[in-house]
């Protein structure tokens, strides 16, 4: 397994590398999921500093954690226990995922966008053209998944929103988690026409 364990404008001394490597590795070897890499960064906001973990899956699925503490261990530590937490509570459907599935995750590459927010202010002068600022642009990973796997794949990364190739028409869908706690699908293929 491949660690990139970096800090942003944080020096991550060898101790702690050697620490998040051996308890990382810890926490993935009692689900078995044959990580490929994890992903670890350490970064400072206030007084208080924010650990972000991910670790991609053999099957082609992700987990991420993110904590915040005073003390950059405990950090780790409290980001090491969600991601335990993540990767129990979702170990059965993982390995039921994974003996329906022979292959990895197929994935296809889709532009991203992120767009400049609107100006706040009311006495704002209307804007010359109707063309959004774009702030900038990345290339992004689709995943062919069924919506199972998606809704299961949006709460390991902690995201608010996934949008997927889904495996039964090939469509694009999307799911999301809405304001009142439930998840939400939008398959536009559903629609009848």
């Amino acid at each position: 397994m491949r660690y990139q364990i970096t800090g942003k404008q944080i020096d991550v001394g060898e101790a702690l590398t050697t620490h998040v490597k051996d308890r990382l590795g810890e926490v993935l070897e009692k689900y078995s999921q044959r990580p490929t890499d994890a992903q670890v960064t350490f970064s400072k906001s206030g007084h208080e500093f924010v650990c972000e973990c991910t670790v991609h899956l053999s099957t082609g699925l992700n987990a991420a954690a993110r904590a915040h503490s005073t003390e950059i261990y405990a950090t780790f530590e409290d980001c090491a226990e969600k991601m335990d937490k993540q990767l129990r509570r979702y170990k059965r459907r993982l390995k039921d995922h994974h003996k329906d599935r022979t292959s990895p995750v197929e994935t296809i590459g889709a532009s991203s966008y992120i767009l400049a927010a609107d100006a706040q202010d009311e006495e704002a002068v209307e804007p010359d053209s109707l063309q959004p600022i774009i702030v900038a642009e990345m290339e992004t990973k689709v995943p062919s998944l069924s919506v199972g796997e998606a809704v299961m794949q949006m709460e390991l990364a902690g995201s608010q929103m996934l949008v997927f190739r889904n495996e039964k028409h090939g469509g694009v869908n999307v799911v999301h988690r809405r304001d009142d706690g439930n998840i939400g699908w939008i398959d536009p293929r559903s629609t009848g026409q």
